[in-house]
């Protein structure tokens, strides 16, 4: 029950976050919240980590995307039944990485593009923003990373 719990306070959270960010904010609207350090913006992106492939044609971007989020969100779950007997945090990770998948999947098939509003910077150096989905999945993997580190398989499971 730990990856659902998680897969579904992941997307409602994500999915209320760019609501309001969509209703309160044009596209590309910026409001400084720690200046020097933190803004929320309105921005979308079509492509994938640091706009990566958003330069590709729509159909196959979005075939594409689509594609690889299903196939992680079915995967993860597949590989939960392996990981949950070697402690609670993989059913956390799980549960988070999925959450974040289905968040962004949701965005890719209503509007063709992820929105992303959380935008850390310093000075005029950014870093790409991002939104809640984005941040389960990379808490999803450290979380993941850790419970490897601490909890490596036994001989009879490698």
């Amino acid at each position: 029950m730990i990856p659902l719990a998680w897969l579904l306070t992941v997307v409602v959270l994500d999915q209320a976050t760019k609501a309001m960010v969509m209703d309160r904010f044009a596209m590309f609207e910026m409001l400084p919240v720690i200046p020097g350090l933190f803004n929320l913006t309105y921005l979308t992106n079509t492509g994938a980590a640091f706009g990566m492939l958003a330069g590709a044609k729509s159909i196959w971007r979005q075939v594409f995307f689509v594609g690889v989020a299903v196939a992680a969100v079915v995967i993860l779950f597949y590989s939960y039944r392996q990981f949950r007997s070697q402690g609670r945090i993989f059913a956390h990770a799980i549960g988070l990485i999925a959450g974040g998948a289905v968040g962004n999947l949701i965005d890719r098939l209503r509007f063709g593009a992820v929105v992303d509003f959380l935008d850390f910077y310093i000075g005029t150096h950014h870093w790409p923003a991002f939104n809640v989905a984005d941040s389960a999945i990379t808490i999803g993997v450290g979380l993941f990373i850790l419970g490897s580190l601490l909890y490596p398989p036994k001989e009879s499971e490698k």
